[in-house]
């Protein structure tokens, strides 16, 4: 945003942009103007990564136990494209998507800082790796969840298999003008670009306000 000379912005993302958003607008609610966050209220730590979770929910977390192997890292390597594909239709289970759909996403795969990004990201998360020893002031106020005040519209798809937060988990996490929507017709994870007119709209009227 400094780049672009970008002073405030509406931010709005799923999943680890939606998490992104989450930080931005809870430690620089100054920089943010709105925020659109499918799955609400994303913001962890690694001292909440390391609490055990019941069975059924460890089991939605498979591939980051995977991760923290070895062997884990060489098959997210050798396999990206298949494990991708795999994650999608657990994730997303009523989405049909096609070939074509699947490789605009996947090409961004075939850089050679994609794996070490992801291995360490969730290798940080079980406290399995460090973060980078300048951020360690950030990481602590994140650690306290804090809450987010700006204008927010937080959305979930009828159909999202991946794991996700009950919005009744995390609605007190917003203290400024809140709205949350359910949009269905079988949307998954990937609400953006499974519902992109919903997901453009809630941008649209969380702006105007």
């Amino acid at each position: 945003m400094d780049a672009l000379k970008i002073e405030k912005a509406t931010l709005a993302g799923y999943d680890w942009g939606a998490r992104t958003a989450n930080i931005v607008a809870a430690l620089w609610p100054e920089r943010c103007k709105t925020m659109v966050s499918v799955s609400g209220y994303l913001i962890g730590s690694q001292e909440a990564g390391k609490m055990p979770l019941p069975p059924k929910a460890e089991l939605q977390w498979w591939y980051q136990f995977y991760f923290a192997t070895e062997r884990g890292q060489q098959g997210y390597d050798k396999y990206q494209h298949d494990f991708a594909k795999l994650i999608w239709q657990l994730a997303s289970p009523k989405w049909n998507f096609d070939d074509a759909t699947f490789k605009r996403s996947a090409d961004a795969f075939d850089n050679p800082d994609h794996v070490r990004i992801v291995i360490h990201n969730y290798r940080w998360r079980l406290g399995l790796a460090e973060g980078e020893a300048k951020y360690d002031d950030l990481e602590k106020k994140l650690a306290t969840f804090p809450v987010i005040t700006v204008p927010t519209i937080t959305m979930e798809g009828d159909a999202n298999g991946a794991p996700h937060p009950e919005p009744s988990a995390y609605a007190k996490k917003f203290s400024g003008k809140y709205e949350h929507r359910l949009i269905t017709g079988g949307i998954g994870h990937n609400l953006p670009q499974e519902a992109p007119q919903a997901f453009a709209q809630a941008v649209i009227d969380v702006d105007n306000g």
